[in-house]
């Protein structure tokens, strides 16, 4: 029987259930959200994801890299800085455990570092693609220093801008060798513009199998065909930032799936909040972890899509994807 590493221990594949495959529970994006980007209260993240418990979701993907789980919990060592050999805060992964415990809901954990501009050039040029693919087949096979979790994926690994810069192409060459060695998914960053096609090229080219590459955020991208571009590349499509309940940005992301449904690309189709702000979170008036599987999910199908055709996105997609 295949197995997922998670938070807490290996889980078959097929005791997953309904997952939502791009989150995060402690996470610093304060150098780009000064306000809001940093989620670090746990009993607060646990009464979030427990909504998710209670509408039978039982995984989530946490795509936390390397760069953005320093200072991200109250109790962070100084001296975690993401320097090399460092890659999840310690303290992080013991929180999203106890988190992942009380709320019966399954983690996978993310490897890697991020992008421009949380980078740091002289660590990438200090490592190198070796390094960098080192770090993460240690994280996806021996563990994840400091902590008792492995890692279950690669990612989430992305460029900042509309290309793919020098010291991002580093990650995803590392990223390559490392699912070479692993097998490991690898799950990418690709908000705004095409660069998601440029990704997928690059890890297709290093001898990543299409089916084996998530493109992230192609639902932040306005060209109406982009998502079906992503999708016949054979790689999986992230409608992964449902973090708005804004009726414009809802009614595109439905619009999406269902053509993608329409061109046959059900089965490559994830969903996800992309929580990573305390303004996201429904406390503070965001959607939280609750909406996909609640207004999300009944607007879809209104809309026209099947409750199986959704239960096939939420979970034979991620079970296709880990399998």
């Amino acid at each position: 029987m295949r197995t997922v590493a998670t938070a807490l221990g290996e889980v078959p594949i097929d005791q997953l259930g309904r997952t939502l495959t791009h989150e995060h529970l402690f996470i610093n994006l304060m150098a780009e959200r000064r306000g809001d980007g940093l989620l670090h209260d746990e009993e607060l993240l646990i009464d979030e994801l427990q909504v998710l418990a209670d509408q039978g979701g039982q995984t989530i993907f946490d795509l936390t890299a390397s760069e953005l789980t320093v200072g991200a919990t109250p109790d962070s060592d100084r001296d975690f800085t993401a320097a090399p050999g460092q890659t999840r805060n310690p303290r992080a992964v013991e929180g999203i455990q106890r988190i992942s415990r009380a709320t019966g809901v399954n983690v996978v954990l993310g490897a890697g570092r991020y992008r421009d501009p949380y980078l740091r050039e002289e660590i990438v040029a200090e490592l190198g693609v070796e390094g960098i693919a080192a770090e993460m087949i240690r994280d996806l096979t021996e563990g994840i220093p400091g902590t008792t979790a492995r890692a279950g994926l690669i990612g989430e690994i992305g460029a900042d801008k509309w290309y793919v810069s020098e010291t991002e192409a580093a990650l995803f060459r590392g990223a390559a060798a490392a699912h070479a060695a692993t097998g490991a998914v690898v799950y990418t960053h690709a908000a705004r513009w095409h660069v998601g096609l440029e990704q997928v090229e690059l890890l297709v080219g290093a001898g990543v199998a299409p089916e084996k590459i998530v493109v992230g955020h192609v639902d932040t991208v306005p060209t109406a065909d982009f998502a079906a571009r992503v999708a016949a590349t054979g790689a999986y499509v992230g409608i992964d930032t449902i973090n708005t309940a804004n009726p414009r940005e809802v009614r595109r992301r439905i619009d999406q799936i269902l053509e993608l449904v329409r061109l046959g690309y059900l089965e490559r189709i994830l969903v996800a909040h992309d929580v990573c702000t305390v303004s996201q979170l429904a406390a503070y008036g965001g959607n939280g972890f609750g909406f996909v599987l609640g207004d999300f999910r009944t607007a879809l199908i209104a809309a026209g899509l099947d409750a199986a055709e959704f239960e096939e996105i939420v979970v034979g997609n991620p079970r296709r994807l880990l399998s």
